[in-house]
């Protein structure tokens, strides 16, 4: 929250001084500036509630409404944008702003943009699985019925991309740490390994985040080309678990070791649909052995997938995901009582997506299915264009597991059902 207020006065302070700078440099521009805002956005309200009793929260899971506004301009030499949500949230009984981007865009350059300011970063091949993509994820949004653009979290950082005839670069500096939006025990409940049973708002997860500019950061890159119509890509990271990694010594607090990541993707057309595969190997810098208990094990994650239209506005894709983790003998010696992860864990995805009605409904289905834990998510949601500014939205999120310890099943009693109406404008 210190960082959006931040953001917020550094934005208000350049609408402030931006007109006498603009003034005293170029009248021109400020005007052009003016001529060239582009204001748009959507009121929502949304609506959802559990469908199992859960002691540990409450039986809403989602009410609330939203404005959101999107502010864009553009000059000669740049772009800037800036969108934030004004949120009413009743489950939590509280207001809220979330700055979702503030930036500036600039290309100084035929083979260079730039991109700086808070901004939404997405890179690799899977869908609703990520490898390669370490920017912030907002996993509380995502189980809880938000629309699927609120999985993504804004990062605070510098893009600069770079082209090139052998090659293209996407280079990302975030000085300060930005992590997941992550599965705290406030909005759902959870395994808690420690209390070996399941928690919610009785047993808050706390944890010590990385916060100092300049040297709690993170380096992302991605070297990518394009082949005869197949996308091919190279990725690094350095930083941290993006969410929860491990836990400190004295076991009170949960923390985000140190974590680089090194990947490759290749993408592009398999007979008459779009294949892909993504690798990524998670160095857990902290650990390396694999002795220390309270530390993240390495991992090989690995993601084959293919999706292909197959009837007339029926789509199916189907994904393969593998996660392996290193030096599981010294994990399973030195884990603390409580966890009892298996050296691999698979997922199986499913997604089926149907236009009907001249395209203006759409009915989806994405489901997670691990046949190593034996448990399922499952989102079923339709999607109904009434007019060109205003959509209904119906769908659910079903979990459901042999154990109350693995990945979906400790969100079993956290299935809920939501409906939204949303105005665009």
């Amino acid at each position: 929250m210190i960082r959006d207020r931040i953001l917020i006065a550094a934005i208000l302070l350049f609408v402030i001084t931006f007109p006498v700078m603009a003034q005293e440099k170029n009248t021109g521009e400020l005007t052009a500036l003016a001529d060239n805002l582009d204001v748009h956005g959507f009121y929502e309200l949304r609506a959802g509630y559990r469908l199992q009793n859960d002691p540990y929260e409450k039986d809403m899971s989602i009410m609330e409404q939203r404005l959101q506004l999107e502010l864009s301009s553009h000059l000669d030499r740049a772009d800037f944008k800036v969108k934030g949500d004004v949120l009413g949230d009743l489950v939590e009984e509280q207001g809220d702003f979330d700055l979702r981007e503030a930036y500036m865009f600039t290309r100084p350059s035929d083979f260079m943009d730039v991109k700086v300011g808070r901004q939404v970063l997405t890179w690799g091949t899977g869908d609703m699985i990520f490898i390669n993509d370490l920017f912030p994820k907002d996993w509380n949004s995502f189980f809880i019925g938000r629309d699927t653009e609120y999985l993504k979290a804004p990062s605070d950082a510098a893009r600069v991309s770079f082209f090139t005839d052998l090659f293209n670069i996407d280079f990302v500096y975030t000085p300060q740490f930005d992590s997941d939006r992550y599965i705290t025990g406030e909005r759902i409940s959870y395994w808690n390994s420690s209390l070996s049973r399941q928690a919610g708002n009785d047993a808050v997860i706390h944890t010590d985040i990385p916060d100092r500019y300049f040297k709690d950061d993170e380096i992302a890159l991605r070297l990518y080309k394009n082949i005869e119509n197949y996308e091919y890509a190279l990725y690094a990271y350095q930083g941290y678990w993006k969410s929860p990694g491990g836990l400190n010594p004295a076991g009170t607090k949960a923390i985000f070791p140190n974590l680089n990541v090194y990947g490759a993707s290749v993408r592009g057309s398999v007979g008459k649909g779009i294949g892909n595969m993504e690798m990524g190997y998670y160095d857990s810098l902290e650990d390396r052995s694999g002795k220390d208990g309270n530390i993240n094990n390495s991992e090989f994650r690995f993601l084959i997938g293919y999706t292909q239209e197959i009837a007339k506005d029926l789509t199916a894709g189907l994904q393969y995901y593998l996660e392996s983790m290193v030096d599981y003998d010294q994990y399973k010696k030195s884990s603390p009582a409580g966890l009892n992860r298996d050296e691999n864990r698979d997922l199986i995805t499913l997604r089926l997506t149907k236009l009907l009605m001249n395209q203006n409904l759409q009915c989806s289905l994405f489901t997670y299915f691990s046949p190593a834990d034996r448990d399922v998510y499952t989102r079923p949601n339709v999607n109904y264009k009434i007019t060109d500014n205003l959509t209904w939205e119906a769908g659910a999120n079903i979990f459901f597991g042999d154990r109350p310890d693995t990945f979906f099943g400790q969100f079993e009693s956290n299935t809920n059902i939501y409906t939204a109406v949303r105005y665009n404008f």
